[in-house]
């Protein structure tokens, strides 16, 4: 399951709406772990599933797949979409064991897939690495049940959370590690949000620039949506963006039916600060330079009113902490408390 994971992390963003899958065909029954095995991963929409892959792969290596054991991040699919049922496939390869990571609560399949093959003789065991996959896939899993996208707050600052100058002056509060790590999670996300006073301001392109043959590389035809709360200047570099506007729940649920399986927000400090008002943060990701701006007079993350006391303040739960050359990189998940 380790290596299914492994091989689903580096299709993440590449494969919406369908979910980022990892699958591992492994020879004699499963327990020869450290010899060869056959790897699968999802392919665009359109393509083969995971499952469909590593099958495809034992069976040009001539593998007994009546004797092998197949490990899925995801519960196969028991529907046809753009492609067949992976679960007809299974079932046809005559495999006699499935290891199965979480559930898929896609209307579709949720549990129909596990019952499916049961029902066909074949031995399901689930649960395995359940905590890793549902972490891996919390997008997908946030959009199939709430037909949303799964939120990311991208936040940089100083140690004093203060994001600008007086002045405005902002460029560069984080080093190149951190910067590269944004790109980095702006390639796995499948939308990017401004507000229209961050184009007015910055001009940013929202665009995913990595170097060729990082694993998160994207051609330059082949980026995130990009969405402006309002309406963009006719000659911002963001365009061609979608300009939406209303109300934040409106917006989500109008990227939900792109699509859209993980929203990244990246400003501005009004735009961040509605989004965390109104409970939509799935996951803060914030980039913290050494430095300190010393003054109250500094632009700070959040623009608007904040918990007016100590007793309303939001608490959620650190995820990880992440050095990236001398910046720490802090990623917050939970609800209100």
């Amino acid at each position: 399951m380790d290596r299914a994971l492994a091989a689903a992390a580096t299709v993440r963003g590449r494969t919406s709406p369908n979910p980022w899958v990892g699958a591992v065909v492994v020879p004699g029954g499963g327990s020869d772990l450290g010899g060869p095995s056959f790897v699968g991963v999802t392919a665009p929409p359109g393509g083969p599933h995971a499952e469909i892959t590593a099958l495809e792969r034992a069976r040009e290596a001539r593998i007994d797949l009546t004797s092998a054991t197949l490990y899925v991040t995801l519960e196969p699919c028991s529907h046809t979409g753009r492609t067949p049922p992976c679960v007809d496939a299974i079932v046809a390869a005559h495999l006699p064991r499935v290891v199965v990571g979480i559930g898929d609560p896609d209307p579709r399949v949720d549990g129909r897939g596990i019952a499916a093959l049961r029902a066909a003789g074949v031995e399901v065991t689930t649960g395995v690495r359940a905590a890793q996959v549902a972490d891996q896939l919390a997008p997908y899993l946030a959009h199939r049940r709430t037909g949303r996208p799964f939120v990311v707050l991208k936040l940089a600052a100083t140690l004093d959370g203060r994001t600008a100058a007086p002045d405005g002056s902002s460029r560069w509060i984080t080093g190149p590690a951190a910067r590269l790590d944004v790109h980095r999670l702006r390639s796995r996300s499948d939308a990017i949000l401004v507000g229209a006073g961050t184009v007015r301001a910055d001009d940013p392109a929202l665009t995913v620039r990595l170097p060729r043959g990082d694993p998160d590389w994207r051609d330059p035809s082949d980026q995130p949506l990009r969405v402006v709360l309002g309406q963009a200047p006719p000659a911002a570099a963001v365009r061609p963006a979608l300009e939406l506007g209303g109300d934040l729940g409106g917006v989500l649920d109008t990227l939900g039916e792109r699509g859209v399986l993980q929203l990244m927000v990246e400003g501005g400090a009004s735009v961040a600060h509605a989004f965390h008002r109104d409970g939509l943060v799935d996951r803060y990701v914030l980039y913290l330079a050494p430095a300190l701006f010393g003054g109250s007079d500094a632009r700070g993350m959040f623009a608007g009113p904040a918990a007016p006391t100590v007793t309303a303040l939001w608490r959620g739960t650190v995820h990880s902490v992440t050095s990236l050359g001398g910046d720490l990189r802090v990623e917050i998940a939970g609800s209100p408390a």
